[in-house]
């Protein structure tokens, strides 16, 4: 039986809880630093088994022993931006805290793939990276999968058709930089620029770089879990199934795309290894560009992490 931990019980957290029992992939084990929390929304989920018929075990805990022996550990722990707060303030308090999840989780569960989803992601991917020491294709962020549906749902709706035939990929951090490929965004096949003028692709692009802006807008408090939800266990299930699955996620660029010692979502085939290739596509001169900003804005909140990190030590 397969086992997947997943750290953070908060709505994202539970969401993917629940999809990966009701998917029937894997025993899950919730846990979080509020006692009773992980236990209580375990026990609910776990009485629904007998209405969608499963048999998968869900436990919740305030211990790491609990996590002993996962397959994959999923980190979605972390505190959303508050009012007053500043970006560094918030990279600071996610920092310490995804640093201090990687590392007890590491500790019982040692040939574990970790799936990081805390903010800023793709800067929480390193940080879980460089804390566990694990081979990098095996600490994989997720923002690829979720900032691609929610292109390819946008898509669906300026044109009408099924979201089933839309295809599309979003590389790139997980933030204003991201970059959508419309050029190979399709519908079963053909460019979406065939139904969709170039402006309005343009709105499109701006509208999924603005996708989790705009959910937060809306609810006034807290921020979407569905679908990043969703977007996990689809990474979750392509590792377990060992699917190879070609999806964008964020991976350690070791010279692809020209890019060095950066976490930043790039196409990737994923299967029972965690990462098993970066594909490399050829990009034109504008999006080569786009990936490389993006690339050098990670990389300065890398750094700017590591200063907090070292003045936090003193």
């Amino acid at each position: 039986m397969s086992k997947v931990t997943v750290v953070g019980a908060g709505n994202v957290g539970a969401t993917v809880a629940q999809y990966i029992a009701e998917k029937d992939l894997a025993d899950v084990t919730l846990v979080d630093v509020v006692e009773g929390l992980p236990q209580g929304k375990s026990l609910d989920m776990l009485q629904v088994s007998p209405v969608h018929y499963h048999d998968r075990k869900i436990e919740g805990s305030n211990s790491y022993e609990a996590t002993k022996d996962s397959d994959i550990v999923v980190i979605t722990a972390g505190v959303a931006r508050k009012p007053g707060m500043t970006r560094d303030d918030l990279l600071k308090i996610n920092a310490n805290i995804v640093r201090d999840v990687a590392t007890n989780a590491i500790k019982y569960s040692p040939n574990a793939i970790f799936i990081v989803v805390s903010n800023p992601l793709d800067v929480m991917t390193y940080l879980t990276w460089k804390t566990t020491k694990l081979p990098h294709n095996k600490v994989i962020g997720m923002a690829g999968v979720l900032d691609s549906a929610r292109f390819q749902t946008f898509i669906a709706m300026e044109t009408g058709f099924s979201v089933e035939d839309v295809r599309a990929m979003v590389l790139g951090g997980h933030g204003d930089l991201m970059v959508p490929l419309t050029r190979f965004a399709t519908v079963n096949g053909i460019p979406i620029s065939e139904f969709v003028s170039k402006d309005k692709i343009d709105a499109l692009v701006a509208r999924t770089r603005d996708g989790g802006a705009e959910i937060v807008k809306h609810l006034k408090t807290g921020s979407a879990y569905y679908a990043p939800g969703a977007s996990v266990v689809q990474m979750v299930e392509a590792i377990l199934k060992d699917k190879n699955r070609l999806i964008p996620c964020a991976v350690l660029a070791d010279g692809h795309y020209g890019l060095k010692d950066v976490y930043i979502g790039l196409p990737c085939v994923l299967g029972k290894e965690g990462l098993k290739q970066i594909v490399d596509i050829k990009l034109n001169d504008e999006e080569a560009a786009e990936l490389k900003k993006s690339a050098e804005s990670i990389r300065e909140n890398i750094d700017k992490m590591n200063e907090l990190l070292a003045v936090a030590a003193v």
